[in-house]
């Protein structure tokens, strides 16, 4: 009964959540802006790049999202949230301008992995923070809308791409401006971030008590929800005062359980293949016949199917079970991906048929993973772990998924001149299948649940 006293138009919660969101939307933007810059990049004029090259730059972002995010969880935890989100936006700033200005491969492969430090801590901290500040009956509602930024981020970059290579479809250095557009939303997320809370709960962890009370009644949490936040800290901190270490989770077979199958989920995230699809999507498109003009705006129909996905999907979360939705989206993502090897293999049809019909598919494989696979995986990811284990084995689980998407984005140049399109989507066809296996033995309701309750 005290659920009706959350109030979903607390326009303070609003704006909170829509400002930490942004850690989303750049997340988005920086990793979906390759796509259609390095069509340009690779020109001989500009940065002339090979296929181990492209790997190198795609992937340089993605090495340095692995190590911001196994930061995070002591970063926010010494700092605060609020004050950490301020660092990550200056570095984006920062760091964007320099990918903008790179004179050669070595400096844009460098900044890209400095900027991938900020991108990664923000892929933890964003869903953990927006977790903190939402009472119990929005915290799916507001860690999705990280989810969603991701998303628009991605079309955004994509349709910025497409726009500026319409403006100047002959000037190669276009490529510079398609980086530093991101600059923007950047510095607007450091401006917006002065006026967030800090998270009411890490008030509670430092002692902060009064401070916690006055932030929980400003975001709207009911007297229910702030009496369990006050006695889940209580509990974190006795946790934490018996000398948490790493070799206690390796003698624990709760939180060794709960740790495993937070890496099963970051695993499965990347695993699946929707990188090759947002970091090489324009490259993918012009390989099976389309050119330059058409991919670009072929990738905006893809990101605009995204957006219409995750918008529905997030739906379907609040009244399902989790982990069978993400089996479900897994199973849906092998048949598209197998269908799609089919018609790329197919030689009886004229080459206008398969640019449409792989475009089509592709779209079909974005749907399900963008409006299924990746908003359960981040909500799991910010839902399954108790509060004293939450910081670290989430930056754990958002570092899995870093790393898998480093081995992906770095392989699939290499792997498409070596397989061809066709082979490389029937691989990421038959890892989808693996997915399935991984997540109805590592990722159990009831055993995440027993696992919880022994650790309480």
């Amino acid at each position: 009964m005290f659920y009706k006293k959350v109030k979903k138009s607390n326009l303070f919660l609003r704006y909170t959540a829509f400002v930490i969101a942004l850690g989303g939307f750049l997340f988005g933007y920086d990793t979906g802006v390759i796509n259609g810059a390095l069509t340009f990049l690779s020109r001989s004029d500009q940065l002339n790049l090979s296929s181990a090259e492209q790997g190198l730059v795609s992937s340089s972002l993605v090495l340095g999202c692995a190590f911001g995010a196994m930061a995070v969880g002591k970063l926010a935890d010494n700092i605060g949230r609020k004050k950490l989100l301020q660092g990550i936006a200056v570095i984006f700033t920062v760091a964007t301008l320099f990918c903008a200005v790179s004179i050669n491969v070595q400096m844009l492969i460098i900044s890209r992995f400095i900027l991938g430090l900020s991108v990664g801590c923000a892929s933890s901290l964003s869903p953990l923070y927006l977790n903190e500040i939402s009472p119990d009956k929005l915290k799916a509602e507001n860690v999705n809308k990280n989810s969603k930024a991701i998303v628009v981020g991605q079309l955004t970059a994509f349709t910025v791409n497409a726009i500026l290579a319409t403006i100047w479809p002959n000037w190669h250095p276009v490529w510079r401006v398609m980086m530093a557009v991101a600059a923007v939303p950047a510095f607007l997320l450091w401006l917006l971030s002065f006026d967030l809370p800090n998270s009411p709960f890490w008030q509670l962890m430092e002692g902060a008590r009064n401070k916690a009370k006055r932030t929980f009644a400003k975001l709207g949490f009911p007297k229910l929800d702030i009496h369990e936040a006050i006695d889940e800290a209580k509990k974190s901190i006795n946790a934490r005062d018996k000398s948490f270490s790493w070799r206690l989770v390796f003698h624990n077979r709760a939180m060794l359980y709960l740790l495993l199958a937070g890496v099963a989920i970051g695993f499965i995230q990347q695993a699946s293949g929707i990188n090759t699809v947002m970091y090489y999507g324009t490259v993918l498109l012009e390989k099976v016949g389309m050119g330059a003009g058409a991919s670009l705006y072929g990738n905006i129909l893809i990101g605009l199917v995204s957006s219409l996905a995750i918008t529905l999907g997030t739906k379907l979360l609040a009244n399902l079970d989790h982990q069978r939705l993400l089996v479900t989206g897994l199973a849906a993502n092998f048949v598209t991906l197998t269908i799609l090897t089919l018609v790329m293999r197919a030689k009886n049809l004229p080459q206008t048929e398969i640019n449409v019909l792989v475009l089509l598919i592709l779209t079909l494989f974005l749907a399900t993973q963008q409006g299924i696979v990746s908003p359960v995986t981040y909500l799991l990811l910010a839902e399954i772990f108790p509060q004293h284990l939450k910081t670290a084995f989430n930056s754990i689980g958002t570092a899995m998924m870093w790393i898998t998407n480093f081995v992906v984005s770095l392989a699939f140049p290499v792997l498409m001149a070596a397989l061809g399109t066709a082979g490389v989507f029937l691989t990421f066809a038959i890892a989808n299948i693996v997915c399935v296996v991984i997540a109805e033995v590592m990722i159990n309701p009831r055993l995440i649940k027993k696992a919880n309750k022994k650790l309480q």
